[in-house]
């Protein structure tokens, strides 16, 4: 036998590599079993859980108010829905938190920041009316009832118990006043004094004002907003219009926060809360409406014009925007969807979109969130800009009213001139209550801004006119025209 000379023996090769290889063929493919089979089980269970959308743990009824017993079945949305306590600040909007001493009188410990203290020529504008006592910056959902319950303006005045309309659950209490007739409790509620009334209400705005407990399909149960958008509706040649039966899912999801983000006005002596949209909702056609009712809501202390006060027209100014002609809807920007498992709920912690891009602009607009951010601050701050010359314009013609009064300038000298301040301040208001800064339809607000701008110019030329002397211009505070702060 010959000895191998490459100092290897006779022996056969080894199948040690085969063996190795073997193993980790076996290892990975039990690995790749192991994924697929818990892929499966992950799918099955989801689709498991698509057939049963929620787990009953408790049976809603339409008596059901308080949203922690809700929230035993949707504890999703729940924590969303209590995270409405959190209050962060954007740059033109959003408030922060301000140390307050609790008293008998008002308890609270927080309160948001004093858009008075921002911007003092607020207090002008509203001179004689309860705003220019107290008027805060927004705060989140959870805070609305409070709020309205402790303000200084139920100091000023006794507010009515309409004002609970928008500040309160109140649908199961106006079916309950009314023996289960939701327009006659409404009527009924209307007519007490606020305190009255908020003795009937536990929660601020809760998941029955705009969930149908037994279907969970959204639904309107604000008697103003259901008698308003007939109106609406009418005027584009839809009559009878039940916005309950005839609105698509869609619309339902703008439609429950326009129930309350609106501008409305107390009608008559019983105080009936009554949106003022018959002859359109754009700004000046409900200027027009009032100019036809001779409504007013004061009149001013400085000039003695009829005044008006406009109220949060979120939904009025979003119809003119281009987000509305795009058929999104509110809900789709403030409470954007999120995937919780395998469902997709709504975020109920309604909030600016800007503390929230990712989800509620991104999804349409592939842009990066810094962009995104600036150029909704670049159209809010063109409005904001405007807003400030339209106040300007505004308190030098209340400045000129109020010197041509006091030197005796005769009524019929001033008539002209208080109609002209009356709707520039409307018009100004309009926009500075809603709370968008603009955003929600820019060109709309500007055009607006434009014309108040007009009115107050015309009013004084009309002064002039009557030989009343011209005061100092009232100029804005430093930090306004410098951006640092806002009235918002």
């Amino acid at each position: 036998m010959t000895t191998p000379t490459d100092g290897t023996s006779g022996a056969a090769p080894s199948r040690r590599p085969s063996r190795t290889l073997l193993a980790i063929t076996t290892v990975l493919a039990a690995a790749f079993a192991i994924g697929v089979t818990a892929l499966l089980v992950n799918i099955f269970q989801r689709k498991q859980e698509a057939r049963e959308p929620f787990f009953r743990v408790v049976e809603l009824t339409d008596e059901t108010t308080d949203p922690a017993v809700w929230g035993k079945n949707f504890p999703s949305q729940y924590d969303s829905y209590r995270r409405t306590v959190d209050q962060q600040r954007t740059r033109y909007g959003g408030s922060e938190a301000v140390p307050h001493a609790p008293s008998a009188a008002d308890p609270r410990s927080m309160v948001a920041q004093s858009r008075l203290d921002e911007d003092p020529r607020l207090r002008t504008m509203w001179a004689g009316y309860a705003f220019a006592k107290d008027f805060r910056e927004e705060r989140g959902h959870a805070y609305m009832l409070a709020d309205q319950t402790y303000t200084e303006r139920q100091q000023v005045t006794k507010q009515p118990g309409t004002c609970i309309h928008c500040h309160g659950s109140v649908y199961v209490p106006y079916k309950k006043m009314g023996g289960g007739d939701l327009i006659k409790g409404f009527e009924m509620m209307n007519q007490l004094p606020f305190a009255e009334a908020r003795k009937r209400v536990e929660h601020p705005v809760a998941c029955i004002d705009c969930h149908d407990p037994a279907t969970m399909q959204l639904r309107v149960t604000r008697p103003g907003f259901l008698e308003g958008i007939k109106l609406v509706k009418a005027k584009a040649g839809i009559e009878n219009y039940d916005v309950n039966t005839m609105a698509t899912r869609q619309e339902m999801r703008t439609y429950v926060c326009g129930q309350c983000h609106v501008e409305y006005y107390f009608k008559g002596p019983e105080k009936r809360l009554t949106y003022p949209w018959r002859d359109g909702i754009k700004g000046d056609e409900i200027l027009a409406y009032y100019e036809k009712e001779g409504f007013s809501d004061w009149t001013h202390a400085e000039t003695g014009a009829k005044t008006l006060k406009a109220q949060h027209p979120e939904f009025e100014m979003y119809n003119q925007g281009i987000h509305a002609r795009s058929g999104v809807a509110c809900a789709d920007c403030h409470m954007p969807y999120q995937r919780e498992g395998s469902q997709k709920v709504s975020d109920h912690w309604v909030r600016s979109p800007l503390l929230n891009i990712n989800r509620a602009c991104q999804t349409c607009h592939k842009w990066p969130e810094e962009e995104l951010k600036a150029r909704a601050e670049t159209l809010q701050g063109r409005v904001f800009e405007l807003r400030n010359r339209a106040m300007d314009a505004l308190m030098s013609l209340i400045a000129d009213t109020k010197a041509a009064r006091d030197k005796g300038a005769s009524e019929a000298q001033l008539e002209q001139a208080r109609g002209y301040q009356r709707r520039s301040q409307f018009l100004l208001d309009f926009v500075e209550a809603e709370n968008s800064v603009g955003f929600h339809a820019p060109e709309e607000a500007e055009r607006l801004l434009a014309i108040s701008i007009d009115y107050s110019r015309q009013g004084q030329i009309a002064l002039l006119r009557a030989g009343a002397p011209a005061p100092a211009p009232v100029q804005a505070p430093a930090a306004l025209r410098e951006g640092l702060a806002s009235p918002r």
